[in-house]
């Protein structure tokens, strides 16, 4: 399994096939449709992502000091980008994602193409996703 940094490559890879801002978004919204949905139970108070303009629930449990994640959101393209988040980390050691600093929506040229809100609640992810890592939970 790749770790952060390869899966950003990767996924930077993928995004710098297109020229066209357009294809960038249908590219992230056809991501999205990959995510596997979560239990209704799960979309809860505690679960929810502040920081977004629609509404995303990332869902972790940690298991052998690897962080499992699963989430969505009720908006199309944001549910791309959750699906890129969970793709860099998912399955990740809690060591491997404290140890991790960088600023991914540059690094994958992301906040080019999505609006300053978009980008919030995609560090909203992000800083949940490290807050658990440091916490063992949400």
């Amino acid at each position: 399994m790749a770790n952060i940094k390869e899966t950003i490559e990767n996924i930077k890879d993928d995004l710098d096939f297109f020229d066209d801002e357009l294809d960038k978004y249908e590219y992230i919204i056809d991501l999205g449709k990959k995510l596997q949905e979560i239990e209704e139970s799960d979309k809860i108070e505690r679960n929810l992502v502040q920081g977004c303009t629609s509404q995303v629930w990332l869902v972790t449990k940690i298991t052998d000091e690897k962080l499992y994640v699963t989430g969505t959101s009720d908006a199309i393209i944001v549910k791309g980008l959750v699906y890129i988040i969970l793709s860099i980390f998912n399955e990740k050691t809690l060591q491997e994602i404290r140890e991790f600093d960088i600023n991914i929506l540059n690094e994958l040229g992301l906040a080019e193409i999505i609006t300053p809100n978009r980008q919030s609640g995609v560090q909203g992810m992000i800083k949940k996703i490290m807050e658990v890592s440091k916490n063992g939970s949400i």
